[in-house]
């Protein structure tokens, strides 16, 4: 079995090093460990570094987000036989030594996914703020896609062959919320552990504070909602101005059966536009909802494309003699 050890990185010359010196060498069951770094445009010694340790280096021209650096490395990952496919940050936030146990539910074939949970709302170096806000953030992510994951952001993670085939990453920012909404529509397993946690050694290049994190992550949910659940995010939209609408016709009804509904025209007016509004809500669910049938029929054909891709590619060329 073939673990590969994916670590994303964009001018980490400072703690690369001790992210790659700290990585298990041997795992009981896994016969290959291979780790590679996805160089994102570094203009530091990022690559260099990752040579000196014997790491096998993806790079990027330039930097194209920690998405894209993520669907490199799982592209690299699937091209060189992996079976298993542990993602970790060049930050040093996430200790190796859990690796083991990240993937030992991978290794007997119990969960597709597994996420390292930091447990944030007691990681001693998050401010109460930061606590407050991870711990609603992934609240509204539990409940939105319906899964029980205490830690939604975590980007410590161990993928299984076939969640690495199913996948398919979209977004330049980040992978982490677009994976989880994608395995639980794929209906793959997913799965968490605790772990803990190293001091910061840095700020967060993704984002400049909570809040531009919060309002990222936001808007990537409401993007993933109307690709895979069009119903119910515009079926929200639909309730939402359907109900004022309906309230406010009542309302010009009551009126006009007490004989004083010419003053109140406008609202009516403005009940009609509601409900105009409410059904187009309801016409972009439906047209959602056939472009979504549409891509799962894609999804099926492109996971069997690259079954059938990265089978070929690991499979040793054979040359044929001439007699």
């Amino acid at each position: 079995m073939k673990l590969v050890i994916n670590i994303p990185c964009y001018n980490e010359e400072k703690t690369l090093a001790s992210v790659l010196s700290e990585i298990p060498r041997k795992i009981p069951g896994i016969k290959i460990i291979e780790i590679q770094v996805v160089d994102d445009g570094s203009t530091d010694r990022t690559s260099e570094i990752a040579a000196s340790f014997g790491c096998k280096i993806i790079s990027h021209k330039k930097n194209l987000g920690l998405g894209r650096a993520f669907k490199s490395g799982v592209e690299a990952a699937l091209e060189s036989g992996a079976d298993i496919f542990v993602n970790t940050d060049a930050d040093n936030q996430y200790p190796s030594s859990h690796i083991p146990e990240l993937i030992a539910p991978v290794m007997a074939g119990s969960m597709d996914i597994v996420i390292g949970n930091r447990v944030p709302w007691k990681v001693e170096h998050f401010s109460p703020l930061k606590k407050i806000l991870q711990w609603f953030g992934n609240l509204v992510v539990r409940t939105l896609i319906g899964i029980d994951i205490p830690d939604t952001v975590s980007g410590f993670r161990a993928y299984s062959k076939e969640s690495l085939l199913r996948l398919n990453i979209t977004t330049k920012f980040s992978y982490v919320l677009d994976t989880i909404v994608q395995a639980v529509k794929m209906d793959l397993t997913v799965s968490s552990i605790p772990i803990r946690t190293n001091p910061p050694t840095r700020k967060s290049r993704l984002f400049k504070n909570i809040f531009q994190h919060m309002w990222k992550s936001g808007t990537s949910l409401v993007r993933l909602l109307i690709i895979y659940r069009p119903f119910q995010f515009f079926g929200v939209l639909a309730i939402t101005t359907f109900i004022p609408a309906l309230a406010i016709a009542i309302r010009f009804l009551i009126f006009f059966f007490l004989g004083i509904g010419k003053g109140h025209v406008q609202s009516l007016l403005f009940a009609v536009v509601l409900v105009i509004i409410s059904g187009l809500f309801l016409v972009s669910a439906i047209l959602a909802f056939l472009v979504g049938m549409n891509r799962k029929l894609n999804e099926e054909i492109l996971y069997y494309e690259k079954k059938r891709t990265f089978r070929s590619s690991n499979q040793p060329k054979t040359t044929k003699v001439k007699k």
